[in-house]
């Protein structure tokens, strides 16, 4: 089935014949990946847009920063190039609308990692590709899995909101019930927590882990009545170990090869130390590969997972084949949640 997808035209192509100018619509660190794959290909933009509440008078690539309206009203219809990405409702409806008057493709490329999900990468993927389809236990995780792989080719973004269900129906899945234990990974400011509290009541203990240290200080205060409730500012890792820590960008902080060093735990030592977990969240940035790889002797127990699986163009088929390898006993689910581009895609084990 999969290999009928080459036959598609991907995204990278269209914008290379395109006949009309190209507005590259963003300016951040996805824009700045999208210019160098432009630079990689030869396909050259005519001007950068940026939200209404984001244009100022600034420069972005060697282009003065604009509106659509001012883009509009110097070159008539044009093409928009996506680069950035909202589960804010409001931006998605002006996205939607947008994409009435303009034809608006969403170059997929990765928050971490340096593979760009085009052909070449599907086409040398296929086989992983293939298996990790083949686990997936019910149609719905099939549609999502499949239109998020035509998605990431095409950058129609029709494909993820045809594939979207709300956090509800996730919850449903996972089925919390009223003595859970949550270990919480990549916590950011407790909003997970706080859904966590939503959906199960009456739990045991939750244990709750950031890396950044500023946003480890607004957990500390958003968590600071939850009762039964550690909180660690620590990293996850394959081992425990000595990270350096880029924390310059706010919820996409993240390891990395320069920045303050800091502690890292894998899943393993925290269930030595603290008992077993029942229900793991699991968005750490990148690093969902090598947290599995600490989780090996933890996930026999077989936890309920939620799994971030767009950090890295790849994360959609090995995190769902690698958590299988370690424990196939799980009944394995995708889901979409409402949101620009495929980023809040996450998997769900039970």
């Amino acid at each position: 089935m999969f290999e009928e997808f080459l036959k598609t035209k991907s995204s990278w192509e269209f914008l290379k014949t395109a006949s009309l100018p190209i507005i590259v619509y963003g300016t951040g660190n996805g824009a700045d990946r999208v210019f160098a794959e432009f630079r990689k290909l030869g396909i050259t933009a005519s001007g950068v847009c940026a939200s209404d509440g984001f244009v100022r008078e600034r420069t972005f690539h060697g282009f003065r920063v604009k509106s659509i309206s001012q883009a509009e009203n110097e070159l008539g219809d044009f093409v928009v190039a996506l680069c950035f990405a909202s589960s804010l409702p409001e931006v998605i409806y002006n996205i939607k609308e947008l994409s009435k008057k303009h034809r608006v493709i969403m170059p997929s490329v990765p928050v971490f990692g340096d593979s760009i999900f085009n052909k070449e990468f599907f086409k040398n993927n296929l086989e992983s590709i293939e298996k990790a389809y083949s686990l997936l236990c019910d149609e719905q995780s099939k549609r999502v899995f499949e239109n998020i792989v035509r998605f990431q080719i095409t950058g129609n973004l029709d494909y993820c909101f045809n594939c979207e269900t709300e956090k509800n129906e996730a919850f449903e899945i996972l089925n919390l019930g009223e003595n859970e234990s949550f270990l919480d990974l990549g916590a950011y400011r407790g909003d997970t927590v706080e859904e966590f509290l939503k959906y199960s009541k009456f739990y045991d203990k939750i244990l709750a882990i950031e890396p950044d240290k500023r946003t480890f200080k607004k957990l500390q205060t958003n968590c600071e009545n939850t009762k039964n409730c550690t909180l660690i500012n620590s990293a996850i890792w394959s081992y425990d170990c000595k990270l350096h820590f880029d924390g310059n960008k706010g919820r996409g902080a993240s390891a990395n090869t320069v920045g303050d060093e800091i502690s890292a735990i894998c899943v393993d030592s925290i269930f030595e130390r603290y008992g077993i977990f029942t229900y793991l969240n699991i968005d750490i940035e990148g690093a969902e590969n090598e947290m599995l790889d600490g989780a090996k002797l933890s996930l026999q127990n077989k936890p309920k997972l939620c799994m971030a699986a767009y950090h890295r163009s790849e994360d959609i088929f090995t995190l769902i084949n690698k958590i299988n390898s370690i424990n196939p006993d799980y009944k394995i689910y995708l889901r979409h949640h409402p949101h620009i581009s495929f980023w809040d895609t996450n998997i769900y084990c039970v």
